[in-house]
């Protein structure tokens, strides 16, 4: 589509858990996403309690346990309310109890903490697809607002606007039985799990707080058809019929129905509309598999979107989503209407509950039905192979690394898919990471020992983001086949418009053609309108990125920076910010934002380079504190503020240089205040690239020394030649050579360098 048109790259419409979980999976992918949700404010209704297994493991895969604390565990679920021992091999087997208000707040606060734009009070009223983009248009707290986007995502519910509006059909059965449930405060009954009375079904669970949940089915009772909510005392009622007991003291906190209603779009993808969670699919929420089954939804969705509406994905990647997603689906609409005939049923049902019940004693029928209900059995058609690893999930296994102990579920937590090396076979693994180069912002590439475990012996082992294996082999064949189909072309494949399987070049080759290397990529180059900041402008241009000309006073310097660069055939934009003043990183990053979401359709930045400083040139003793405070505010606190919010901007695998000084190796008396200012950005490298490690986000400083900068002294050739002696190559620098080791420290080639100090002064520094 005209990347102009673009407000974002995908919408999510629904701000529950499974919205919220989409959202943060779309941002570790590095997609632009926005949320709408109608909602003013989160609600206060913990409707669904239950987290199964499979659920935890891909939570803890994200680094969100710990945020839940440690909830109430219960090893028994049930089938049916027949009792059911849900206990399978997992670090988290059984069910455990979480409100729905905390797993929202949980999945909102990080789905924000990664970038995401979440919009409360926006209720969708009108959905157009285009060929090349869609429309959505929201009624929002201050007016109308309208949205393009590459794609749309349909995560509000079972009685879903995108669906509504798009004319998506929605097959399946209307509810004949329901169940009245409530939180209800100030009543005394007695605990019930599934107590089947002569005239129905209760269930009551008391909580620490004093509330009881209540829920109750009467035989033979229709649902009928329902407008709105039922009335507490239309549950009172249908208690008292059932147990005999009067609850209609208490005070009720939320009251609602739901039925057997079994409904699933025939397609979760349409285009560029798709479809999530109970959007996708309706279900009585039995067990609570409804809010597990959506959750794994986004979780196979996100990372397959992230990379589609980033131009990488192979043919078919994305239609992946429905094809795993809707058999999933149905077959859990499939148990659970078992099961509601089997909880909901009348005295006809019996035989068939005691006859189930017999067969769930028995081991392996007991595995199936736990495996099951817990997600714990779900397997992927991800191809032929003889491993039993294929389309399952990755083992949660401890392994051994060359960094120490650490989990399976752990080495997922960077949203990234994992390659496991487990030949132990050093020479192998770098030709390994040679060979992956081309994919190293979308694959971490690990090697371990797995001695004594499933992955015992298994060779290679790449695993998707959502924790299912890929592929396995005891060689390479076959890896770059299944690289391409499941984490897309290499940035030289896509740019020539290969499709999977194509040749694209190995990593050897990958990057060489200076042409190419920064393809697709967009850089921010401060203080760009002259000298070294210029140069290395004009150079990521060249390598192929769209690069942000950023200036302080002098339009017309940069524009004719841009000028020289789109008359070479590249791309680039101007952006003013006066930098060390209040609002300097906000000022800058409304250019940057615009200009490239102008460009490109998103705001995706991959390269920041931190050039922009001032020299201070002064004495000691004449270096007043507002001369000194100036130094640091340009030189030092803009840079932190700048990489600060950048880092909403970069995705995985992006790269950030700062511009550091010689001086702060060789001594200059008339540059003290300045040399600890950049003594100051070296710091930042080293400490930023500890925290970003594990994006594979790389930061690195670069030292220049003497270099031509434009000022007089260039033009007496006495003083060249005295600063000339300086360098092991007898010349003064040129801005050029600072621009080239910017260029390399930009590019995959430079993927394993990070929190380095780069010499570029010509050995000025050698002493």
């Amino acid at each position: 589509m005209p990347s102009h048109h673009l407000d974002t790259q995908v919408v999510v419409v629904g701000a529950g858990p499974v919205g919220l979980m989409l959202a943060g999976e779309l941002r570790l992918g590095g997609a632009d996403v926005i949320v709408l949700e109608s909602r003013q404010a989160p609600t206060t209704e913990s409707r669904a309690s239950t987290l199964h297994a499979r659920t935890m493991e891909i939570l803890d895969s994200r680094g969100l346990l710990e945020k839940f604390g440690t909830p109430p565990n219960e090893p028994r679920g049930h089938f049916g309310g027949i009792p059911l021992d849900l206990t399978l091999p997992s670090p988290y087997p059984g069910q455990w109890k979480v409100p729905q208000t905390r797993t929202e707040e949980v999945l909102q606060e990080w789905a924000l903490s990664l970038g995401a734009d979440l919009r409360r009070g926006h209720e969708v009223r009108a959905l157009t697809v285009e060929d090349d983009h869609v429309e959505v248009e929201a009624a929002g707290p201050g007016g109308p607002v309208r949205l393009r986007a590459l794609c749309v995502v349909g995560c509000d519910g079972e009685n879903s606007a995108v669906r509504r509006l798009t004319g998506t059909a929605f097959p399946g059965t209307d509810a004949g039985r329901e169940l009245i449930r409530a939180d209800v405060d100030g009543i005394d009954v007695p605990n019930r799990r599934f107590e089947r009375l002569e005239k129905g079904l209760a269930i009551a669970a008391r909580r620490d707080d004093g509330v009881t949940r209540v829920m109750v089915h009467e035989f033979g009772r229709p649902a009928g058809a329902r407008t709105g909510e039922p009335e507490f005392d239309e549950l009172c009622a249908v208690w008292r019929r059932v147990t005999g007991e009067d609850i209609s003291g208490g005070t009720p906190l939320w009251i609602n129905s739901f039925g057997d209603a079994s409904r699933q779009v025939e397609r979760y993808r349409d285009g560029r509309v798709l479809f999530a969670g109970d959007a996708a699919h309706q279900q009585m929420p039995i067990g609570g598999q409804a809010l597990n089954l959506g959750l794994q939804d986004a979780v196979n969705l996100g990372w397959k979107l992230a990379v589609q509406v980033g131009r990488k994905a192979s043919d078919g990647l994305l239609d992946s989503y429905h094809e795993e997603r809707h058999m999933i689906g149905r077959r859990v609409l499939t148990n659970i209407k078992a099961q509601a005939m089997l909880l909901l049923g009348g005295p006809e049902v019996e035989a068939v509950r005691a006859v189930v019940g017999e067969v769930a004693g028995h081991r392996p029928a007991r595995e199936h039905l736990a495996g099951m209900v817990s997600g714990l059995d779900v397997r992927y058609d991800v191809g032929e192979g003889p491993s039993p690893l294929l389309g399952a999930r990755l083992p949660h296994t401890d392994l051994v690394t060359p960094d120490g102990a650490v989990s399976t579920t752990a080495l997922l937590r960077t949203g990234h898919g994992l390659l496991l090396d487990l030949r132990d076979d050093p020479e192998q693994h770098a030709a390994l990471a040679e060979s992956t180069g081309p994919w190293l912002d979308r694959v971490t590439v690990t090697a371990a020992r797995a001695s004594g475990t499933d992955l015992d012996e298994a060779g290679l082992v790449l695993v998707r983001p959502d924790g299912h294996v890929a592929w396995t082999g005891p060689r390479t064949d076959g890896l770059r086949t299944a690289l391409e189909r499941w984490f897309g072309l290499t940035r030289a494949a896509a740019s020539a418009g290969t499709t999977a399987g194509a040749s694209a070049g190995t990593s050897a080759d990958h990057g060489r053609n200076s042409m190419s290397r920064l393809e697709g990529k967009t850089a921010l180059v401060t203080g760009s309108s002259r000298g070294m900041g210029r140069a290395t402008a004009l150079r990521l241009a060249r390598d192929g990125a769209l690069v942000a000309v950023h200036y302080t006073s002098s339009k017309e310097a940069a524009e004719e920076t841009v000028a020289t660069i789109e008359k070479e055939g590249g791309r680039a934009f101007a952006i003013r910010a006066e930098l060390g003043v209040p609002g300097d990183v906000h000022e800058l990053f409304l250019g940057l934002e615009e200009g490239l979401k102008e460009r490109t359709g998103s705001t995706t930045l991959d390269i920041l380079v931190n050039n922009a400083g001032v020299m201070g040139g002064v004495a000691v003793e004449e270096t007043t504190p507002e001369a000194f405070d100036r130094l640091f505010a340009v030189n030092a606190r803009a840079p932190f503020f700048i990489i600060q919010r950048a880092l909403k901007n970069l995705p995985n695998g992006g790269r950030i240089v700062n511009i550091s000084s010689g001086l702060t190796r060789c001594a200059n008396p008339s540059e003290i205040a300045y040399a600890m200012t950049k003594g100051a950005v070296e710091q930042l490298a080293l400490h930023f690239a500890k925290l970003l490690g594990p994006r594979n986000i790389t930061i690195n400083s670069v030292a220049p020394g003497i270099t031509r900068n434009g000022t007089p002294v260039f033009d007496i050739p006495e003083a060249v030649e005295q600063m000339s002696a300086l360098s092991a190559f007898n010349r003064v620098g040129e801005p050029e050579d600072i621009a080239d080791v910017v260029a390399f420290l930009a590019s995959d080639e430079a993927r394993w360098i990070t929190g380095s100090f780069v010499d570029a002064s010509g050995g000025t520094l050698l002493g």
